[in-house]
């Protein structure tokens, strides 16, 4: 996904003007004034609030930093081609501490976003897994309704309780965190499309598995 990052917020606060959350029978989510929050410097506690999700050994010798986002077909490819072979070769044999970093190239993005982290950081993955696999089909016909309904039934399979679905989909002070946390750190590294990676502080854009393998090798090598 080639969107720059300005068009990203751009993308998030054309919904602002109305109801932002999808409509619920006639009952609409509280709106949420995304403008606002990209204009924002994002806070310590919207910090704490959204931490790293993070697999593999804490002091392995080289971190990579994914930023994807969930809409984003490029990075579905990613997840499907090159993450089961990384993780086994690399994140599971202790050479690489792997961090996942979302981006919210638009609204659905963040409401997927919202669902995986409303398992916790157990869940995290797991979730993460079935929204990639299934992506095309939560999608659906792209109505807010659809995928709202779609990623609700991600979050049951995954052993979500309905209230706790519908207290994460309402959590405004979280949404407004994520999307803080994510213009501040996509900044910081330079990200302007999906999926892109920081290995050991220098910024990636989207590869294949062989050529991640030679960056990887060459920087362990060192």
């Amino acid at each position: 996904m080639s969107n720059k990052l300005a068009l990203a917020a751009l993308a998030i606060a054309a919904v602002a003007g109305g109801a932002w959350w999808t409509t619920r029978g006639a009952e609409p989510y509280p709106a949420l004034s995304m403008a606002a929050v990209a204009q924002e410097a994002v806070t310590d506690e919207q910090l704490a609030m959204v931490p790293d999700m993070v697999i593999g050994q804490a002091d392995a010798p080289v971190t990579i930093i994914e930023y994807a986002s969930f809409t984003c077909p490029h990075c579905k490819n990613f997840h499907d081609t090159v993450f089961e072979q990384l993780k086994a070769d690399y994140i599971d044999t202790g050479k690489v501490r792997f961090v996942y970093r979302e981006v919210y190239f638009d609204r659905y993005g963040l409401w997927a976003g919202m669902i995986a982290r409303c398992g916790g950081e157990m869940r995290y993955f797991g979730i993460t897994d079935m929204i990639y696999d299934t992506q095309k089909d939560w999608i659906g016909d792209g109505e807010p309704a659809t995928v709202a309904e779609n990623l609700r039934k991600i979050g049951l399979k995954a052993g979500l309780s309905k209230d706790q679905i519908e207290v994460c989909l309402n959590d405004q002070t979280m949404a407004e965190a994520m999307v803080a946390t994510y213009q501040k750190n996509a900044t910081e590294h330079g990200v302007n499309g999906t999926p892109s990676f920081v290995i050991e502080g220098t910024t990636y854009s989207n590869m294949s598995y062989e050529e991640m393998k030679k960056i990887l090798d060459e920087k362990l090598a060192n």
